[in-house]
């Protein structure tokens, strides 16, 4: 018999999901604390002692824990890579097929659109980047030296969401041969000046 107990999801855990339900249902903009509370099954002081500030510090655990599932699936698939335009293309196609097949990424988009738009942009940018670094850069080491892969780990979610922002009627950064062509000068490039 297994002395192992299941203590299940978090109290905090519980109440994010409980908002991302309430996102996709109504919408950030008109969902409140208690919209939350009672889908989660906790009191309003509960929430608010677990995220000191409510709705926006809520929104942030929330856009945090999606980033970081987000960059741990696509860690899984960088584990066999050969080189840094493997690496690269793997990052595209990875995460543009994540991003066009995110059922409330799009939700957002087609109803508050100025809210999806600031979290992957003005807002949310500087929050996408930290992540992205957090967890991938490390990956890139084994290509890049360090002092360059944080700034060729930005270059590239830069790219790969204005892409996802504004296709391009040339390149599908989604597709891994079109992204092999796109990345395949750049990579080129770098690796002649790393080799000087």
């Amino acid at each position: 018999m297994s002395n192992i107990v299941n203590l299940g999801p978090s109290q905090e855990d519980r109440i994010l999901d409980a908002a991302r339900r309430c996102v996709d249902r109504w919408g950030i903009n008109k969902l409140t604390i208690d919209d939350v509370a009672t889908e989660a099954g906790v009191s309003r002081a509960t929430l608010y002692r677990l995220f000191p500030g409510g709705k926006d510090v809520m929104f942030d655990a929330l856009r945090v824990r999606e980033l970081e599932d987000f960059f741990e699936g696509m860690s899984a698939k960088l584990t066999e890579v050969e080189s840094l335009l493997d690496f690269t293309v793997k990052v595209s196609v990875y995460a543009l097929h994540a991003m066009r097949g995110d059922q409330h990424l799009a939700m957002m988009l087609s109803t508050e659109e100025g809210t999806a738009l600031k979290s992957l942009t003005v807002e949310g940018l500087p929050r996408i980047l930290r992540v992205a670094s957090q967890y991938i850069t490390p990956l890139a080491l084994e290509f890049i030296p360090a002092e360059e892969a944080d700034v060729f780990v930005e270059m590239l979610a830069r790219l790969v969401i204005s892409y996802f922002l504004a296709p391009s009627e040339h390149f599908d950064l989604a597709d891994p041969d079109s992204a092999r062509k796109f990345f395949g000068p750049f990579i080129s490039a770098l690796n002649a000046v790393a080799a000087v």
